[in-house]
């Protein structure tokens, strides 16, 4: 009988994570699911995610795949799971799928949101997940400078000088930013990201947004081709991975 293709939603607190990748010695996403799964399923099982987050990087629409020979049924996979796991590691939804699916080569879409606190104190509760960035920002301005990157571009520029990808042309559906209270978030949504792009497109608003830069300054780093144009990287806590389309 061929393996079944089991769908996973996950969401997870990455704060105290080395990232998405199994590492050796090192706590990871990948790590902690390929052990719960190996316990449930008693023999060694592969996880594939969409997307490689970073240490610190936390989701709330991760998908992985896996595919299992176990008879155990798809309805109690999440439930199963979920007693092996960390209590900063969850898994959403399990859904069996078709064989072709692949989290990764079937992706559509993804979005990240990126999240700044301006207030004068750290908000303690929530400083794993945020950019604290005491001071003011111009958000109308920030905005501004984000409408030049939508649509189809080579952003080789908010691109980590360790992504090796044959290609850095992306199309970029959506980055909005917006205030509520003290707190920035920015949304962006494209049909794939390359490494540390979202962090790099952050740092780079933040940049316009406290008056370093005029917004379209950010249409010159994009057809510049080279990241060190480019603002600094914004820190890993920030960022949250919200949903993937397929």
């Amino acid at each position: 009988m061929a393996p079944r293709n089991i769908k996973l939603t996950i969401h997870y607190d990455g704060a105290r994570f080395h990232g998405w990748a199994s590492q050796p010695g090192k706590p990871t996403i990948q790590g902690e699911l390929e052990n719960a799964l190996e316990r449930l399923l008693c023999e060694a099982v592969d996880v594939t995610g969409s997307s490689r987050t970073d240490a610190g990087v936390s989701a709330l629409g991760q998908v992985a795949h896996v595919k299992v020979d176990s008879p155990v049924p798809v309805e109690n996979f999440a439930r199963a799971l979920n007693k092996l796991l960390p209590p900063d590691i969850t898994i959403a939804d399990a859904v069996e799928v078709d064989a072709g699916f692949d989290a990764i080569s079937s992706t559509k879409s993804k979005l990240y949101r990126y999240s700044i606190c301006t207030g004068p104190v750290r908000p303690v509760l929530d400083v794993n997940h945020c950019w604290h960035w005491p001071g003011s920002l111009d958000v109308a301005a920030m905005a501004a400078a984000a409408k030049s990157l939508l649509g189809k571009h080579d952003f080789k520029s908010f691109a980590s000088a360790a992504d090796k990808r044959s290609s850095s042309v992306r199309i970029l559906m959506r980055c909005d930013v917006r205030r509520e209270g003290d707190w920035i978030y920015i949304e962006t949504q494209a049909d794939g990201f390359l490494y540390n792009m979202v962090r790099n497109i952050v740092g780079t608003l933040v940049e316009v947004g406290r008056g370093r830069w005029t917004p379209d300054k950010v249409k010159e780093i994009l057809e510049a081709h080279d990241r060190k144009e480019a603002g600094p990287i914004a820190p890993a806590s920030g960022l949250c991975l919200m949903w993937i389309e397929y």
